[in-house]
Parts: C-alpha cells; sequence; structure tokens
C-alpha cells in the first residue's frame, strides 16, 4: 500500500507539471493552428535564467525574470518570424517546421552554455521531505502539485474571463469570422505564445529540483513528454491536456515505481511508456479523448 500511495502521489506532481508544458501546446494549437516544437528550448532557457541569477536577486526575483524573459522570446518568436511566414493553414504546417529548426538553434546553444554541469536553481524547497502517514514525499512534489494547480487555475480564468481568453476561444472556433469582428488574430497568437512560454518557464523549476540532479542540457528533452498528454487529450482542449497530463504522469509513476516486475517490457520501457500510452488511446479516439466533434454539410 505505501509503494501504491508513493507512485499516485509521483504521478500526481509529474502529471501536475506536464499540465503546464501540454495546456503551453494546446494554447498555441488554438491560436495560430501551429504545432510548437519549441517548448523543450523555451522550458531549458527559463531554467537556466534561474540558475544564473538566483544568487543575485533570489529564487523568487529569478523565477519572475525567468518567467518575463521566456514569455518574451516565445512572443518574438511568434511575431517575428512565424507570422511571416503566414496564418492560413498551409502556412500552420510551414511554421510548425519552422519551429524545429527555431528549437535547435536554441537548444544548441544554452547546451553550450550549461556544459557539462549540473546548475541548481536555488528553490527554497532543497532535497526536504515531508512524512504524510506512511508515506514519505519530497516538498518539491507537494510544491509542483501546488503551484501547478494555481498556475492552471489563473491560466484557465484568463481563458474564461478576459477578452483575450474570449478572442482566442473565437479565434479557435472560426478565425475569419473572428477577424471579420474586430478580433486581432496576430495579437491573439503572440500572447498565447507568451503565456506558453511562461508556463514552460515555471515547469523548469520542478523537472531540476529534488529529486531531479539538477538542470542540466537534455533537461528540456523532458518537455517532449507532454507532447503524448496533449495529443491523448485533444490539440484543442485545454481541458484534455489536463486529463491527458495525468494520465502520462501516472503512467510514468508507476512503470517506473514497478519496473522490477516489468523487467520482460526491457529496462527503458519508463521512457516509451507515454508514448505507448499515446498510442493506444488514439487507436481507440484517433482525435483524442476530448476532441469536439465535427459538423459537415452535405
Amino acid at each position: 500500500m505505501t509503494d501504491l500511495l508513493d507512485n499516485l502521489l509521483n504521478g500526481v506532481a509529474l502529471g501536475s507539471v506536464y499540465a503546464l508544458i501540454a495546456l503551453g501546446f494546446v494554447t498555441i494549437f488554438k491560436a495560430s493552428g501551429v504545432l510548437s516544437f519549441t517548448h523543450g528550448s523555451l522550458l531549458l532557457l527559463g531554467g537556466y535564467l534561474i540558475a544564473v541569477f538566483h544568487d543575485d536577486l533570489t529564487f523568487g526575483g529569478a523565477l519572475a525574470l525567468a518567467v518575463v524573459v521566456t514569455a518574451t522570446v516565445a512572443g518574438l518568436v511568434d511575431r517575428l518570424i512565424l507570422q511571416r511566414i503566414g496564418t492560413d493553414p498551409h502556412a500552420a504546417h510551414v511554421a510548425t517546421i519552422a519551429t524545429i529548426g527555431i528549437d535547435i538553434v536554441l537548444l544548441t546553444d544554452l547546451a553550450r552554455r550549461i556544459g557539462g554541469d549540473l546548475l541548481t536553481l536555488g528553490d527554497p524547497w532543497g532535497d526536504a521531505v515531508t512524512e504524510l502517514g506512511p508515506v514519505t514525499v519530497a516538498d518539491s512534489r507537494i510544491a509542483a502539485i501546488v503551484v501547478s494547480a494555481l498556475a492552471i487555475a489563473g491560466a484557465f480564468a484568463l481563458f474564461r474571463f478576459t477578452p483575450w481568453g474570449l478572442s482566442l476561444r473565437a479565434a479557435a472556433e472560426d478565425s475569419e469570422a473572428a477577424a471579420l469582428m474586430g478580433v486581432r488574430l496576430t495579437r491573439v497568437r503572440m500572447l498565447a505564445w507568451c503565456l506558453a512560454g511562461a508556463l514552460a518557464a515555471l515547469a523548469a523549476v520542478f523537472l531540476a529540483a529534488f529529486p531531479a540532479p539538477g538542470l542540466e542540457r537534455t533537461t528540456g528533452q523532458i518537455a517532449l513528454k507532454a507532447f503524448p498528454a496533449a495529443i491523448l487529450g485533444g490539440m484543442a482542449s485545454p481541458v484534455g491536456a489536463l486529463v491527458g497530463s495525468m494520465l502520462i504522469g501516472l503512467t510514468e509513476a508507476f512503470v517506473a515505481g514497478y519496473q522490477s516486475d516489468l523487467h520482460v517490457l526491457g529496462e527503458g520501457f519508463g521512457d516509451v511508456a507515454p508514448y505507448a500510452v499515446m498510442v493506444l488511446v488514439l487507436l481507440v479516439r484517433p482525435a483524442g479523448l476530448f476532441a469536439a466533434k465535427g459538423a459537415a454539410r452535405v
């Protein structure tokens, strides 16, 4: 029972962090139809900035700086590069491919700066742990759940109660009609990129925190584990991104926790388990768990 509870808490914590990244995937896709592959580099950029500046600015100041800078970089990537490609459906496919190149450029530069070092982010939780009944859980895991829940609630409040959120939903429903009604699509999608960048920087804190050894040049690759979560839920569904993230987080935690019982599947099965779950779900629901049903006129 102790192992079950331990794996459950770890899975919820991982799912909460993946939800921050997956929500960024979905927000960008809803605003522009672009499937962004820059999240790994944006996440690494946010973590790197915190690691570099936390001694001078304290952890809170460095986190605020990282969120602002990463959001700004994400917005500029869209405004100065991707929007110049175009905004029609064909251009969205080209822009998706362009994000791969942008990600490679950013990751290469950040990897050069980090080198083979393990960087600490100076987070206040350190390696502290808390006893919750029979389970010992790292304080960073608890913080991940609480902070992610607050950030996600804030993002949903933006979607629901702000003019930008209304414009985003209108653009996702029918971009041409939204433009005719005065919605500035370029601003909507740029702000969507900014939000995704900010969430990625926040996620970096918990992906590099204990029990992880710290921030390294490969940390950005973890963002790819949130990609199956966004696909599972349906790329246009924020709620689906949350459900998919929890499913992926729990899968990864339980596979890692019971690795000895799953040795027949191979030592590295935990790394591919999220993608295996994605494939199995898509065999049943090709458009994702929460994909909206489209209407066809005949």
